[in-house]
């Protein structure tokens, strides 16, 4: 097997090192991350500058190179470009410094990267560790846990013909795994406007996250519980209630 390994958090994040150096064991590893942080960047792709890429070293075994590009973009550079010779069958993302739940998903680099492989029509999970604190131990479990996690599926692959997988680890003794579905990220102060020491006015985005209630079945109440959230996203964004509604409408 035949594996593309990217992140959003950079090529020399200890979670895709981790995760590269447990996956080699299984299959053929072949990473291509940002050569700089590149969080919530969502689907951007680059377009108008060029894309350089260097040869990295992560560990022995493993084919590796950054690029000055987006998630995206190592997902597309990978597969078109870098490693055009090579039949990838999977796409993996992660592990992720920080959890990818619920309305975040749209936000997310990490989370892209693996739409990206769909697009490309490859199977492709995205993987995040609910914390950012995080050990490379516990980086490692978490890699075990994603090694499992394809033995499992080796034989189910047809579930990815439209969707990925988007899973999140939590940072506390884990009970289990859910199927979920994506649950609601809302967040207080979120933009706060500032001003700088020269009199130039300017805001700053982040933000708490609101405590809310949440569905049982949602990822964000299976790892708020202690249990491994496994979703199925797809990229139809298409509303087919509304379209028979429109229809009806001498628009």
């Amino acid at each position: 097997m035949n594996i593309l390994i990217t992140n959003d958090d950079g090529i020399q994040a200890d979670g895709i090192i981790e995760l590269a150096n447990s996956i080699k064991t299984i299959a053929n590893v072949y990473v291509v991350a940002p050569d700089t942080q590149r969080s919530a960047t969502g689907h951007a792709i680059t377009i108008h500058d060029p894309i350089m890429i260097k040869e990295e070293n992560i560990g022995e075994g493993i084919n590796a190179y950054s690029i000055s590009g987006t998630p995206a973009d190592c997902v597309k550079v990978g597969i078109e470009a870098i490693f055009k010779d090579i039949d990838i069958d999977l796409v993996l993302s992660g592990i992720n410094n920080g959890p990818n739940l619920g309305t975040d998903v749209i936000y997310s680099g990490t989370v892209s990267a693996a739409i990206e492989g769909l697009i490309q029509k490859k199977p492709s999970i995205a993987v995040s560790y609910d914390s950012y604190k995080i050990s490379k131990d516990k980086y490692k479990e978490a890699a075990t846990y994603v090694v499992n996690l394809i033995k499992n599926i080796s034989n189910d692959m047809d579930i990815f013909n439209d969707c990925i997988l988007n899973v999140n680890i939590p940072d506390i003794e884990i009970k289990g795994t859910k199927i979920t579905k994506l649950g609601i990220r809302q967040y207080e102060n979120d933009v706060e406007e500032r001003q700088s020491p020269y009199g130039k006015r300017y805001v700053w985005i982040g933000g708490k996250v609101k405590e809310l209630e949440q569905d049982k079945d949602s990822d964000i109440y299976a790892t708020e519980n202690g249990y491994i959230s496994v979703t199925p996203v797809n990229i139809d964004m298409t509303n087919f209630k509304k379209i028979e509604v429109l229809n009806s409408i001498n628009l």
